[in-house]
């Protein structure tokens, strides 16, 4: 059996296994829309801390995270691990909670759309609709970078076409997510976060042998310019089509090393501030069986996230040392995970790796999927076009919306050179800036009201785009990261109308304040 073979059934072997979960759970799963979206409340510590940063983190942690490492060096991706590991912290120590108290108190909200709704008593489901059309439109651009990430992992392997490849992965990640529903995705996703950080840890030690211990590692990274700091970064020395340039002695050029200020930093640490708006993240408080359990789960997505996020950044700079000519352009880094992997392992053991990556990418782009589903059947469909639908009726319009929107996340990813660091920021900032600010205002200050929760929705949403795409390509001081812009001004949009506009009913007050009192 050629090396090549035993790989890929390794691979397909897991992929049985994760098919075999969703249709265990497929009976639970269909009983009702509860069930389907929210798993009935009934996660465990583990499972509840595993899949929501399994979820969370998708194929950038495995290809996007070490692809900016191995491309300009340490800062980048250091300051954006720095961010990420104190934003899921801070999230789950204080939001996790009270999320999951305020949630059943609001009319047993079982989507993030149905939270923000009831919580503010809305009649005419504003709100509603306006975080549930933006969940489709974030999650289709976040659905289409875990296919691209399929996409990649298989033609890299093994040279098979890009295009046919993604086009399997989408059908495998929709299919069992059509069958098991919440629960399956978060079963599956506690597997693949065991999967993904074993891959991560194993490939680091393996690339480290390889390059000669860790000192050789860091006399090889201190050798390039820039790319061994924490306030600088390499800069690669690319031609006009982005293709990094080769010396006569055949080593990568690199130019002097560029500054990596204070703003910068700044920008970089506010992917932090992302995690308090990620759908995928939030449903795990919401879903877990007990607010006790919450402390337990904390300590272990914590733990989880450091070590892997620190694992797959020391990839990166590790896949320098060793192969500093491989991959010459900023989407081909994004494979030095699969190159290591590939290379040095044995073939069966690098299916495993390979495993990781479509752990990493099925944990993220099932909840994609699945939160999506829900934001369109239960609060557009049920929540405005047609009120007194089924349960019935509910979870089959879920399952038209989990194809349709499988089916733009493929539009989205039939580019193959796009680089899959830079489709997640832009999502990532669009969820951070649109649910992060109204979601801490929401339970954490009783003075917001309705109309400065729409305020500060619509302007966070409209700040990233307005940010990215007319504010950023100016360059110099304005060239930071959407997401810390558009958070600041959907903040002081909350603030400012809030204050503004009449004080909310005193039944909204009393709830909020029974909330507060909750110990439980």
């Amino acid at each position: 059996m050629s090396n090549s073979l035993q790989t890929l059934l390794t691979m397909v072997l897991y992929m049985i296994v994760m098919i075999v979960i969703g249709v265990f759970f497929s009976k639970l799963a269909n009983s009702n829309s509860e069930h389907f979206f929210i798993g009935g409340r009934r996660l465990g510590p583990w499972v509840a801390a595993m899949s929501a940063e399994a979820s969370d983190m998708s194929g950038w942690l495995l290809m996007g995270l070490p692809g900016v490492a191995y491309w300009c060096g340490l800062a980048d991706a250091a300051w954006t691990a720095i961010g990420l590991a104190v934003g899921t912290y801070l999230n789950w120590l204080f939001v996790s909670k009270r999320l999951r108290r305020y949630s059943i108190a609001a009319g047993n909200a079982i989507t993030i759309p149905e939270f923000f709704s009831n919580r503010f008593k809305e009649k005419k489901k504003v709100l509603l609709t306006i975080a549930a059309l933006f969940i489709l439109v974030f999650f289709a651009v976040y659905t289409g970078s875990c296919f691209v990430t399929f996409g990649k992992l298989f033609t890299q392997l093994f040279g098979i076409n890009y295009i046919v490849m993604m086009l399997v992965g989408a059908v495998f990640v929709l299919a069992y997510t059509f069958l098991g529903g919440f629960l399956a995705e978060s079963t599956t996703d506690f597997v693949q976060g065991i999967v993904m950080i074993f891959s991560l840890v194993a490939v680091l030690a393996v690339g480290t042998v390889a390059a000669g211990g860790v000192g050789a590692v860091i006399d090889n990274a201190r050798a390039i310019p820039g790319f061994f700091e924490f306030f600088g970064i390499a800069s690669p020395t690319v031609d006009a089509s982005g293709v990094q340039q080769i010396s006569a002695s055949g080593a990568a050029l690199f130019g002097d090393a560029g500054s990596y200020g204070f703003l910068t930093i700044l920008s970089t640490l506010a992917w932090g501030l992302g995690y308090f708006g990620m759908p995928q993240v939030l449903l795990r408080f919401m879903g877990i069986r007990s607010t006790g359990e919450l402390t337990k789960s904390r300590r272990i997505a914590v733990i989880w996230v450091v070590i892997s996020l620190a694992a797959a950044l020391f990839i990166g700079i590790i896949g320098r040392a060793l192969y500093p000519t491989k991959l010459l352009t900023s989407s081909e880094s994004e494979s030095i995970f699969i190159v290591i992997s590939s290379t040095l392992m044995n073939p069966l053991l690098a299916g495993i790796m390979m495993a990781g990556i479509l752990a990493a990418t099925m944990s993220s782009s099932d909840s994609y999927l699945l939160i999506a589903a829900s934001a369109f059947a239960r609060n557009i469909y049920q929540g405005v076009i047609k009120k007194d639908a089924t349960d019935k009726q509910i979870m089959r319009v879920s399952r038209i919306t989990l194809l349709v929107v499988a089916v733009v996340g493929v539009i989205i990813a039939l580019d193959a050179n796009s680089v899959i660091f830079k489709v997640v920021s832009f999502a990532w900032a669009g969820f951070g800036a649109t649910f992060g600010p109204i979601m801490l205002f929401s339970l954490f200050w009783k003075r917001t009201t309705h109309a400065g929760a729409v305020a500060g929705m619509l302007g966070g949403a409209c700040m990233v785009f307005f940010w990215k795409l007319v504010i950023r390509p100016m360059g110099g001081v304005l060239n930071i990261y959407e997401l810390l812009p558009a958070f600041i001004f959907s903040c002081i949009l909350i603030v400012v109308v809030s204050a503004l506009t009449k004080k909310p009913s005193k039944e909204i007050v009393d709830e909020f304040n029974a909330v507060k009192a909750m110990t439980d």
